[in-house]
């Protein structure tokens, strides 16, 4: 074991830990890391405390502990034990605990001082895991607030250095060599004619045939296994064995695949990327590498996550080719075009930026942390995703004002999903309990089996469920009691009120309490069910509905009964536009599902004008009655705004007028109780109560609805949204005016249209002023023909104004 690659560097790494409380590890992939290194700082680092190592995987951290303690010639559970979800091996005079994410950051959060802990190893940290995140953030906060003694170990195979190396200016970067033997990296596009799942394992056979040694298969999920799997098994040989690997299998079926392949037998190891990193695959020589993988995406604005086969990072690509170097030289055969592998990102982008946060935020607000920036972020959490995280968590009602209410302490210390942990909290009985702790560990570890009905899975015995309910039970201080499927759509309740779901059409589509759409296969048994809980959804790729993955049939009536608190009651009064009138109705809903409603007869004065308003909201303004006084009065409100902005002039835009209806035409609805009233409305007058006296005598004054020209007529001015406004006058009526007249405070000369006797537009002018000078000539002789019996002076700046004929002249 010596001879591993990251013996060379140990006692550098030894002196950096004496002198550092952070340390960086680079280390690729079969240096020893995981599996040599932890065991020589447990010798060697002259530690008086324990050591935790964290692997991102359980897979990963049980194979890891397995491989230690064997090191060491003992079982799991002595020198060397672990901890993860629903599974713990440790004893008295354990001294190195590999734990998974989700059990480090719970023991943080029991003891922040991390009492008889030396030195904490967050080992994969590439994978850049939400949790692993987390870890990091709080570790920091420990060792500077609480434990400067304690030790940071980051170990990494492509590790992010220039980030780390700002994020801790101060920590020691150590780099060790990797693999002993070579790897040629092969680059080859699927055959395009083929499915993709036929043409890996085309790709995969091909290779066998021309090479020796057992093979790692690299695909991005479980359903692309199975169907690989059924593909090879007709296209290898007999001395081929196919194994699969991924977390869900059996213990037995893990080491079937991760051991050396018995005699006279090599191997086809068919995994998910979980293979990438800290699992020791033996006899190992060739790696096909699809390149893909399956990664979650959170939708703030759905609350759901949505699954997405992406290309994967070129840290990645190097992560799989590394697999086949560990014995020999080896051969990886990535399954992609090499322009498109150099393309590929060069670090995944961390979960952190596309996760659910309301775990997170839930874990912060427990350590005492109200605003994320308190602590230090390797990527800062989006504020998105922490508005989403924010909203579920209140209505949990695990917060309260940003702080955690006594519920939300209770469902902080249990350390599960949020959701969950309000239904475990909700659970009083102790046949609750059970059922609630069988229902949250069915939740955590949902079957893989195509059935979408709870109940039928809820009925099943399987030992990872009963694990896992025992250990919730201990948490919450329960004993005995037994699970009860009618217990179930209470407490599920508590945890997804917003996803109880109402059947909308005979094809599998229900709507879900919070509007969404969501849907069951056309055939599946549970759609014949009208109203369905479904605590298990994912956000579909191609359709706008979510897919309901776990459902329970519900009668709506009975869980109403059990939980009151579900239905609220809403009296609304509505425009019915097929018959021109207005309707009240009452309704009993769950969040937006429409339980009951009845037709109300005699809706108030006060709902009737509410409806109306929410009508308009809803209609647009064009359903009101707009008259030309009204347009006008709104236009001079607008020019207002532009021209003489120094004053605080209302908004009379379209949204500014829909959110303020309530302000400025609710006055004017006294007495209006029909929508055939509703068009009588006078909105000149309703407009006017936006303005208080001083603006309304400003606006008459600065932007006159109306001009007196020089014979003493009062002419309404015409205002336009983009253009001055336009005084359209007869030419005899201007006559003494030199000068272009003006408005807005002298700022807007008026556009005059200066008409003929006949009222028909001779000229149109900003310019008053030239146009009498000059083009006037030309327009005074073509009218003294036309209108002989009226007055074309020569010099009309100077002459008398008229409404007459020269006959009336003095």
């Amino acid at each position: 074991m010596s001879l591993l690659p990251v013996a060379a560097v140990l006692p550098r790494l030894l002196d950096a830990l004496q002198s550092a409380s952070q340390v960086l590890l680079c280390a690729p992939t079969g240096a020893g890391k995981s599996t040599w290194l932890p065991l020589e700082l447990l010798k060697s680092a002259g530690l008086s405390g324990k050591i935790l190592l964290l692997e991102p995987r359980r897979l990963a951290a049980r194979n890891v502990a397995q491989r230690l303690a064997e090191l060491m010639g003992e079982a799991p559970g002595e020198t060397v034990g672990y901890r993860m979800r629903g599974e713990t091996c440790i004893g008295p005079n354990t001294r190195l605990e590999v734990v998974t994410e989700g059990i480090l950051t719970r023991l943080i959060q029991q003891d922040p001082e991390l009492t008889g802990i030396s030195l904490v190893i967050l080992d994969e940290f590439h994978e850049r895991s939400l949790q692993a995140d987390l870890a990091l953030a709080l570790l920091l906060d420990v060792q500077q607030g609480l434990r400067d003694d304690l030790k940071l170990l980051i170990m990494s195979a492509t590790l992010d250095n220039a980030r780390l190396e700002v994020l801790l200016p101060q920590a020691p970067v150590i780099s060790s060599a990797g693999r002993a033997f070579p790897v040629e990296r092969r680059w080859q596009p699927l055959a395009a004619q083929l499915r993709s799942e036929e043409a890996i394992a085309v790709a995969t056979a091909q290779l066998l045939r021309e090479e020796s040694g057992s093979l790692l298969l690299f695909l991005p999920g479980v359903a692309e296994i199975q169907r690989v799997q059924e593909q090879l098994a007709g296209r290898v040989a007999d001395d081929v064995l196919l194994c699969p690997l991924y977390g869900a299998l059996s213990l037995s079926d893990q080491r079937k695949a991760i051991l050396p392949a018995p005699a006279g037998f090599r191997k086809v190891v068919l995994a998910t990327n979980i293979a990438e990193t800290s699992l020791t695959i033996e006899g190992i020589r060739l790696v096909v590498d699809s390149t893909l993988e399956r990664v979650a995406r959170f939708d703030a604005r759905s609350g759901l996550t949505r699954l997405i086969t992406q290309r994967i990072s070129q840290a990645s690509m190097i992560q799989r080719a590394g697999r086949a170097g560990r014995l020999e030289p080896g051969i990886c055969l990535h399954l992609t075009a090499k322009e498109q592998g150099e393309r590929a990102a060069a670090q995944a982008e961390p979960e952190i930026l596309q996760s659910d946060l309301s775990g997170l935020l839930l874990e912060l607000l427990q350590w005492g942390c109200r605003d994320v920036m308190q602590l230090t972020w390797l990527d800062t959490p989006p504020q998105s995703n922490l508005a989403a995280a924010r909203a579920l968590l209140e209505q949990l009602g695990a917060i309260e004002e940003g702080r955690l209410t006594p519920r939300g302490q209770q469902m902080a210390g249990l350390g599960n999903d949020p959701r969950l942990a309000a239904m475990l909290v909700a659970a009083h009985t102790v046949d609750e309990k059970a059922t609630a702790a069988w229902l949250a560990a069915l939740l955590e570890e949902p079957p893989r089996a195509a059935n979408s009905d709870l109940a039928y899975h809820f009925s099943r015995n399987q030992p990872n469920w009963q694990n896992r309910s025992q250990q919730l039970l201990k948490r919450l201080d329960s004993r005995g009691g037994s699970r009860d499927i009618a217990l179930a759509p209470r407490l599920l309740a508590v945890a997804f009120a917003d996803r109880i779901a109402r059947r909308r059409g005979l094809d599998g589509r229900y709507q879900l309490a919070n509007g969404m759409g969501a849907r069951l296969d056309p055939d599946d048994a549970l759609s014949r069910h009208e109203w369905l809980i479904a605590p298990l959804l994912l956000q579909g790729s191609h359709s706008p509905d979510a897919r309901i993955l776990q459902a329970l049939a519900l009668d709506i009536e009975a869980l109403i009964a059990t939980c009151p608190q579900l239905l609220h009651q809403q009296d609304s009064v509505e425009w019915d536009d097929t018959q021109g009138t207005l309707k009240a109705f009452r309704r009993q809903q769950i969040g937006q599902l429409v339980v009951k409603h009845q037709l109300l007869a005699r809706p108030s004065q006060d709902e009737l004008h509410q409806a109306m308003l929410n009508g308009i909201r809803e209609k647009g303004l064009s359903v009101l009655h707009w008259t030309p006084e009204a347009q006008q009065l709104r236009l001079r409100l607008q020019c207002a705004a532009q021209w003489l902005p120094e004053y605080p002039w209302p908004d009379v835009s379209d949204p500014a007028l829909l959110a303020t209806l309530e302000r400025w035409l609710l006055p004017q609805l006294n007495g209006v109780h029909s929508l055939r009233a509703l068009q009588n409305v006078d909105l000149a007058a309703a407009l006017g109560n936006l303005l208080d006296w001083s603006q309304r005598q400003r606006l008459d004054s600065a932007l006159p609805a109306h001009y007196t020209v020089p014979t003493g007529s009062r002419i309404a001015l015409r205002y336009h949204e983009e253009q001055p406004p336009v005084l359209a006058v007869r030419m005899q009526e201007m006559f003494g005016e030199a000068t272009t007249p003006v408005i807005a405070e002298g700022r807007v000369p008026l556009t005059l249209e200066l008409l003929s006797p006949a009222q028909r537009p001779l000229q149109i002018t900003r310019d008053l002023s030239a146009f009498w000078k000059g083009s006037y000539r030309e327009v005074q002789k073509e009218m003294k023909g036309r209108y002989p019996k009226h007055v074309w002076p020569d010099d009309p700046a100077s002459a008398l104004p008229t409404r007459r004929t020269k006959k009336y002249q003095p």
